[in-house]
């Protein structure tokens, strides 16, 4: 893994444009890792032109501000994707806009895309992967750098509480805050501060979830609903997982209608079967405990939320549970 690290670098050295993707719908750790790696290039090659591309993520604008990437012919333009398994997810660029292509993951494989890819589905976020790229060719990271970085680990990790987290990201976030010295506690202020509209909303959804016999909870989440709380369609993803430590739910899922794509939004998540090869049939994908889709229509999301039921009913007779 070391020396694929290595490499990488080599490889960004050659560029003098470069263009860091990530997939839609960006979270902590897509920003993080997308804005920690730009500023680390912009530091170390202040002659080369680096961008930052996607839709901005409104929510999370302290992270940074996007950049359009517009082709121009050029033969000398690298394009780093990171944090997104697949092509169909890229935020943002076309990839035949450019002449080699690093991916950078730790979602599980869906296909290959890159000249240069690195996976690592044991690690827990991509933000991770880009502190051990750092420090596998002795970079410094500045202060910026480090709270990026330090707010995508904990994003995914939802602060450290998924079993994706291991004694390994422990041993990076030292070193991380040695090097930096980030006061990491003024930034979960950043990250989790909410208006007070989010908060009435989840108590909404709090009282309307509907449980399955078989421990899966869903609920639907019309445009109307959304709009009488004055929140936007992002606004459940932000909750999904503050339904992880409750006794009677194994899997629960939140369909949210987003009336500006046409398409109902879908958030997974479980603390029993895996859910991301059921996603994957839907079109979507993730982790095996946290996993997202994109359906038509809530008769769709029906059968969606059906199969998950049956899913979890096969896992509780096969756990005698």
């Amino acid at each position: 893994m070391n020396n694929s690290y290595k490499q990488i670098y080599k490889v960004i050295k050659k560029y003098k444009t470069i263009v860091i993707a990530r997939h839609i719908g960006a979270d902590p750790d897509a920003l993080g890792a997308q804005f920690a790696l730009q500023s680390i290039i912009r530091r170390l090659f202040p002659e080369k032109r680096v961008l930052a591309v996607g839709s901005q993520a409104s929510r999370f604008r302290f992270f940074g501000l996007n950049d359009k990437f517009e082709e121009q012919n050029e033969d000398d333009v690298l394009c780093v994707v990171l944090d997104t398994p697949d092509i169909k997810r890229i935020d943002g660029v076309s990839l035949s806009d450019f002449k080699y292509i690093i991916k950078i993951d730790h979602h599980p494989f869906i296909e290959k895309f890159g000249n240069l890819e690195l996976i690592d589905d044991e690690a827990c976020s991509t933000s991770q992967l880009i502190l051990e790229f750092a420090f596998a060719n002795k970079i410094i990271l500045n202060k910026e750098e480090g709270e990026r970085l330090y707010l995508g680990i904990v994003g995914d990790t939802d602060r450290f509480l998924h079993d994706y987290t291991s004694s390994k990201t422990f041993k990076l976030v030292k070193k991380l805050l040695d090097m930096t010295a980030i006061d990491f506690t003024s930034l979960y202020k950043v990250l989790y501060q909410r208006p007070i509209a989010e908060i009435r909303f989840q108590g909404y959804i709090y009282q309307n979830l509907t449980l399955t016999e078989n421990g899966v909870a869903y609920i639907k989440i019309t445009d109307k609903i959304m709009r009488e709380y004055g929140v936007d369609s992002a606004a459940a993803g932000n909750m999904i997982n503050d339904l992880k430590f409750v006794n009677e739910i194994i899997v629960w899922v939140f369909l949210s209608e987003d009336v500006k794509s046409d398409l109902i939004r879908v958030n997974i998540r479980s603390v029993g079967p895996f859910v991301n090869e059921l996603a994957s049939k839907y079109g979507g994908g993730g982790h095996k405990y946290a996993s997202g889709v994109k359906l038509k229509s809530f008769d769709e999301a029906d059968k969606l939320v059906k199969d998950l039921d049956n899913l979890t009913k096969k896992f509780k007779e096969d756990n005698n549970i």
